[in-house]
């Protein structure tokens, strides 16, 4: 395969942008060869500068569940670009998009629109310890909540890939409020509260732990955190900015029945552009700026542009509500894989929950980030290239999720499994 643009690209971009990535992960150091740089996407399908073809399994990292460039989406872009692209002022799209969300996820009352994930997260963290008047927090070993200070203890994602989950850069004041449970380990979160008792503001959680691979919570996880944080008074916060309208239409809150009191949200809510929120019970929410004392700013939050898009994505679920199909197809990758597995004989795990999925190169059961890691990352990088080489595209990380979307076909799937089949053999 010829991917001498995309090197030549690498190696210009590394002049003008810090490793020649703007975000880590996209770097591919942990799959060994040079990123590929992408120039267009279509439905199931991505090329890169080289014109190679690939079935697309990042999707933008999970927003482009209807795939790239659907027609209703790209339309209602063009038509607010024709209009205007950017006000820093309030328009009547953040007004549907919210009572949309709201439709949708009944646990929110009230929400406030930011321009990404790491946003929303960080705003719940301050809103919480603003409502509580507490200032730690308890989030889990290996979930990844964004970039922001108080997240980078142990974290996820890009972090857990390169090795260094501890960012240099975050103050040991900061750390000290951070308080790391064991994810699916109700135990370890009471020892952390019986040791802080009265001085956590919130819990954080992935509900879908979906950056240290896909791991699905245990059956009592989600109900036992629930209950911990009402008999502490604490803020329970699901990050949702990868599972909702993910794993089904009102996200993973309404997959396993739990209402969190204030809920994170990016991705599929912005249709592919850069966009976040929060949103929560209104006695929360209300202390936030302008009618409470928790600021919170940002000067393109609810850009008309990523408001057209994500009402344009939520009204397509709502009214088409393809995650039956998702469900069809990924279960058909998931029996192709396990079988591919199992016949291959190949050391490896498969977790899935609805279109996310992930091959773990382990044969331990992965419930946490311990089990996470005890994954084999050089097999997953020769598995990677393996994969990329017959056309298939996946995102160059062993701790990452396989998103599967509406553009895919069963031609797809039936490629992916015959490249899977040659990939995991000997691995």
């Amino acid at each position: 395969m010829n991917t001498s643009n995309s090197h030549s690209l690498f190696l210009r971009a590394q002049r003008s942008i810090p490793g020649g990535v703007n975000s880590p992960v996209r770097a591919f150091r942990s799959v060994g060869i040079d990123p590929l740089f992408l120039k267009h996407g279509d439905g199931a399908y991505i090329w890169d500068a080289d014109s190679n073809k690939y079935i697309d399994y990042v999707g933008s990292w999970g927003p482009l569940i209807l795939g790239h460039s659907n027609s209703r989406v790209v339309e209602a872009i063009r038509e607010q670009a024709l209009m205007a692209t950017s006000f820093g002022a309030p328009t009547e799209l953040e007004i549907e998009l919210a009572e949309l969300v709201k439709e949708l996820m009944p646990s929110i009352d009230l929400l406030r629109m930011t321009s990404s994930g790491t946003e929303a997260t960080m705003s719940a963290i301050r809103l919480a310890r603003g409502y509580t008047g507490r200032e730690k927090i308890i989030k889990f070993e290996g979930c990844y909540h964004g970039h922001g200070d108080s997240f980078l203890i142990k974290a996820g994602s890009g972090a857990l890939t390169l090795g260094a989950p501890d960012s240099p850069g975050v103050t040991l004041g900061t750390a000290k409020d951070t308080l790391n449970a064991t994810y699916n380990d109700l135990p370890s979160v009471e020892a952390l509260i019986s040791a802080n008792r009265g001085k956590i503001a919130a819990i954080i959680v992935e509900p879908i732990a979906g950056n240290m691979g896909v791991v699905p919570p245990d059956p009592d996880f989600l109900g036992g955190l629930r209950k911990i944080c009402d008999r502490e008074k604490i803020v329970f916060i699901f990050d949702e900015v990868m599972t909702g309208f993910r794993v089904a239409l009102g996200g993973a809150q309404e997959l396993y029945h739990i209402r969190p009191d204030l809920t994170t949200l990016g991705k599929i809510i912005g249709g592919g552009l850069p966009v976040g929120a929060l949103g929560g019970k209104r006695e929360i929410m209300e202390m936030l700026s302008p009618i409470g004392p928790v600021y919170q700013a940002g000067t393109l939050s609810g850009n008309p542009l990523a408001m057209a898009a994500g009402l344009a994505t939520l009204r397509i679920l709502r009214d088409e509500n393809p995650y039956l199909e998702l469900e069809r197809k990924s279960a058909l990758l998931e029996k192709g894989f396990a079988e591919n597995i199992q016949s291959g004989g190949s050391k490896a795990t498969l977790t899935r929950v609805g279109s996310m999925l992930c091959l773990f190169f382990t044969d331990q059961r992965v419930t946490d980030y311990e089990s996470a890691t005890t994954s084999d990352t050089k097999a997953f990088a020769a598995y990677f290239r393996a994969m990329l080489d017959k056309g298939i595209y996946l995102a160059p990380s062993q701790f990452e999720a396989m998103f599967v979307s509406v553009a895919h076909s069963d031609k797809d799937i039936e490629q992916t499994l015959e490249a899977n089949k040659i990939a995991v053999k000997g691995i």
